[in-house]
């Protein structure tokens, strides 16, 4: 393998629980819920999916579907698709709605995987280009720049910027160009089986962790380094 891909929510880092985020957001409002209702409505949030990069929507609404399924395809989709989900629950201010999509895109909603420094610095060192895949309607980077993980990522290919989303072969075929490698020695790693095990019609190997929370998966990644040597 001359270059790893790797996937952003559930591989490299991971988003903040909805409670968290729900209390940051009412915070940097000057709001305060009463702990029991603040904990409902994180609930109710949760089980919307109104948090990009936290659990799946047990039901998108029949209004939302198609901009749900095309959602990484556009930032202008992907805040439409994650604002109406969290518009299915009352909060105490409707601009409470858009400052929740905002809080989910500042780095301090995200946490890098405890061995994902490790690993990037790794395969640095050993000469291994490293790009970042990801189904996304925002730009990530400032979140790789605050945890010092730029610094190791050769490329980023988001599929906002190309109007493309995994498993679609053509964007694990954007990072393999902009990389100067041959897809066939080119390992993805991600933890959704379906979008990222698109790199396979590409011909990619492949690699899949399992999304949990950080606390819960502290060497999840360094299967990797046995798969690049």
């Amino acid at each position: 393998m001359t270059a790893v891909l790797f996937d952003f929510s559930g591989t490299l880092f991971r988003v903040e629980s909805t409670e968290s985020w729900l209390r940051a957001t009412l915070d940097d409002a000057g709001l305060r819920l009463p702990a029991p209702e603040l904990a409902e409505t994180a609930e109710a949030l949760q089980r919307a999916g109104a948090l990009p990069g936290g659990a799946p929507p047990l039901r998108v609404p029949e209004e939302l579907a198609e901009t749900w399924e095309t959602r990484d395809e556009s930032s202008q989709l992907h805040r439409a698709a994650y604002t109406g989900l969290s518009r299915q629950v009352p909060l105490p201010d409707p601009g409470l709605h858009d400052a929740l999509y905002e809080r989910h895109m500042s780095p301090g909603a995200w946490s890098a995987y405890p061995d994902a420094a490790e690993v990037l610095g790794t395969l640095r060192g050993r000469g291994i280009a490293v790009g970042v895949v990801s189904n996304i309607g925002w730009d990530l980077r400032p979140v790789f720049r605050a945890h010092d993980l730029d610094r190791y990522v050769d490329t980023y290919v988001l599929s906002y910027e190309h109007g493309i989303r995994k498993p679609d072969p053509r964007l694990f075929g954007v990072a393999c160009a902009a990389l100067g490698v041959e897809p066939g020695r080119t390992l993805m790693v991600g933890d959704d089986r379906r979008a990222d095990g698109g790199a396979t019609a590409l011909g990619c190997g492949v690699h899949f962790v399992d999304h949990l929370p950080v606390a819960e998966r502290p060497a999840g990644l360094r299967p990797v380094l046995d798969l690049v040597p």
